[in-house]
Order: C-alpha cells, then sequence, then structure tokens
C-alpha cells in the first residue's frame, strides 16, 4: 500500500522554531507500517530534532536501503533530499552524496538485517572513513518484511514467534563500531523519546560518523513472550548508562548550566553534549572501559543505553582527504573535468 500524504492545514498556535517552521513542516508522509511499530516512534523523535535544531529542510539529505526501516525516510522531512537504494547499500550512496556536496545534513536510517548482515561491509567502510553521517540502525531482531526470521542481531535464545530459539550468537552493532574506532556510539530505545532526541541531536551535530542504534520492538513478529526485543523485555531490562542532554550554543542557555557532577565535551560547532555520572565513573571518552563495561553487562542481560562513546578529536572523511571547502557539487563542470589536454599534460610528469 503506498504512503498517504498528510494534510497540509496546521494548527496557528503551534510553536515555530528559528526558521519560522512548526513541526508539521518536518513531517513526510502517512506511515503505512504495523499499528505501534517502533519505528514510526523514532520518525518522531527524528522529526522532533531536526525541528528543534532549525536544520533547513532543503538541506537535509535522507537514504535507506531496504526493509521495514527503510521506509522511515518516507515519514519525516518531506521537503529534504531522499534516495532509496538497494539492500545494505544505503552507505556507499552516502559516503558518494557526501563527497560531492558536504554542506548537507546526512542522516541514513537502516535497520538490523540491512545493517549487519549484506550491508555489513557497507557499514565498516563508513566508520572508518568517518563520513558525517547521523546512521540510525532500527534493531528489532527479525526480518520485518519477510515474516519474522531471526536477523543477525537476535540474541542466543531469544525465541521467534513460532517459537523455536535461536542459536547463534549476535551481532552486536555497538561493540563492533567500538572495535572500529567509530567516534560518536549511542543506543536508545524507541519508546524513550525523552533520551533519544538529544541523542539525535548530538549525532545531527557530531564532526563524523555518529551510529545510534535503536532498540525498536516488531509488534507483528518479535514483541511475544520469549522474545529479548519485546517492549516488556526491553523496558524491564533498560539500565541508562548517561543520562544524556543536548545543549545548542545558544549563550544564554550555556549561561544556566552547572558542570557539577557532569561532564561536558564540547562539540567541533561549539555545541554541548552534557552528562551526568550515571554510573558513577563512566568515562564516554575512554574507548576501552567503555568496551569493558558493555562486556560486564551483556553478561547480566542489560540492555546499556545513553550516548555510550564520544570522541571529537578525529577527522572526518573531508579532512582526511583533504578535498575542497567548496561541495564538488558547486564546481564548475570544466573546472573538474578540464578535457584530455590537461590530462596528458599531467600525466607526462610521470612519464
Amino acid at each position: 500500500m503506498p504512503s498517504i500524504t498528510k494534510p497540509v492545514a496546521a494548527h496557528p498556535s503551534l510553536q515555530r522554531n528559528e526558521l519560522g517552521l512548526t513541526i508539521r513542516d518536518y513531517e513526510g508522509s502517512m506511515s503505512t507500517l504495523c499499528a505501534g511499530c517502533g519505528h514510526d516512534s523514532i520518525t518522531a523523535a527524528i522529526i522532533r530534532a531536526f525541528w528543534e535544531m532549525s536544520t533547513p529542510p532543503h538541506m537535509i539529505a535522507k537514504l535507506s536501503g531496504i526493509g521495514c526501516s527503510s521506509k522511515t525516510p518516507t515519514y519525516f522531512v518531506g521537503g529534504a533530499h531522499g534516495f532509496n537504494s538497494a539492500h545494505g547499500r544505503m552507505p556507499s550512496i552516502a559516503t558518494g552524496a557526501a563527497a560531492a556536496n558536504r554542506d548537507l545534513t546526512y542522516i541514513g536510517i537502516s535497520g538490523d538485517g540491512d545493517s549487519l548482515s549484506i550491508g555489513i561491509g557497507q557499514m565498516v567502510h563508513a566508520i572508518r572513513r568517518n563520513v558525517r553521517l547521523l546512521y540510525v540502525i532500527e534493531n528489532n531482531g527479525v526480518y520485518g518484511l519477510t515474516k519474522g526470521q531471526f536477523s543477525a542481531s537476535a540474541d542466543v535464545g531469544s525465541k521467534s514467534k513460532r517459537g523455536e530459539p535461536n542459536r547463534m550468537e549476535p551481532i552486536d552493532p555497538v561493540r563492533m563500531a567500538l572495535s572500529l574506532g567509530a567516534t560518536f556510539i549511542a543506543r536508545s530505545f524507541s519508546g524513550d523519546k525523552e533520551q533519544l532526541v538529544p541523542i539525535l541531536k548530538a549525532g545531527i551535530a557530531h564532526r563524523g560518523f555518529a551510529l545510534v542504534d535503536v532498540i525498536s520492538p516488531c509488534v507483528t513478529f518479535n514483541d511475544h513472550e520469549g522474545s529479548t526485543k519485546s517492549y516488556l523485555q526491553t523496558r524491564k531490562h533498560l539500565m541508562q548508562a548517561t543520562e544524556t542532554d543536548f545543549v545548542p550554543p545558544a549563550r544564554e542557555i550555556l549561561a544556566n548550566i552547572s558542570s557539577e557532577g557532569s561532564t561536558s565535551v564540547t562539540m567541533h560547532d561549539g555545541s554541548v553534549v552534557n552528562f551526568r555520572r550515571v554510573p558513577e565513573g563512566y568515562d564516554p571518552t575512554d574507548r576501552s572501559k567503555v568496551t569493558a563495561f558493555l562486556d560486564h553487562h551483556m553478561k547480566t542481560g542489560e540492555v546499556v543505553t545513553g550516548l555510550l562513546y564520544l570522541d571529537e578529536s578525529s577527522q572526518d572523511m573531508h579532512e582526511l582527504s583533504n578535498s575542497t571547502e567548496v561541495p564538488l557539487a558547486h564546481i564548475p563542470f570544466e573546472t573538474l573535468c578540464p578535457g584530455s589536454k590537461v590530462l596528458d599534460e599531467f600525466q607526462e610528469e610521470y612519464r
């Protein structure tokens, strides 16, 4: 069933952001996902994040692959650029787009099947290149479009809707990203909008690849007793490693923030991510300690959420490549392709 366009009418009392836009201006088409799907809650959080950050819709590029998760971009920021790629191939499309136009804000929506099975190699190289991209994994542990088979993120012992348990070890995108050197890693729950919205805002502002793994229960195939990614199971076993807040670089807001009892990390654009000490001694800038912390709590069956790791010192793809400050998309064709004569002269230097 195709998506349904929402009516354009908006209530006159709706609050407006710095651009004069209401939250309705950041919506997309009506969702055709199952009623109660966690992915729609993630959509609502993305809409809220972009609206609160006053991001111009025409400066957003949204990309996806194949799967229930990859339908999500249809449901937010209808005025943005968009590209729905082949299964698992979204990261390479995003890399090419970011290389051509560094001025856009990129968000890639993927799923545990799209990213951790057919597309795992694609995601790995987007991480190592540190592409400036908010990469959201809508993680439900199953293949929803093909009737609920286990995905690569399904936990050992988790039962399918038919009752059989999964026997294979899962791939944890958070621990994998830590081992690959990712510079922004977070995990949240689709039902916790209070935590998810500031995490998404921090990921959008991050100078590099920002991975946000969101546990998003599938109400049709993976929300039953015995599933380790159901709403009930996730709520019972959530443990917030950090209580995360995102503070935009407005002077009047920064002046009222107390540094007592917290660790603040200043981001490249001057905005601040504020970490309260929950639990005591947790350091989101120490990769080895974060890895040990996650390993410890994985054994207890707890789902650790929050902004788990952050490194603002690494270079992004454009800094690593020493690319031009002017986006390639804005450079005249004759400059990019000066012709065979110039190419011949260039090659003469190597003969």
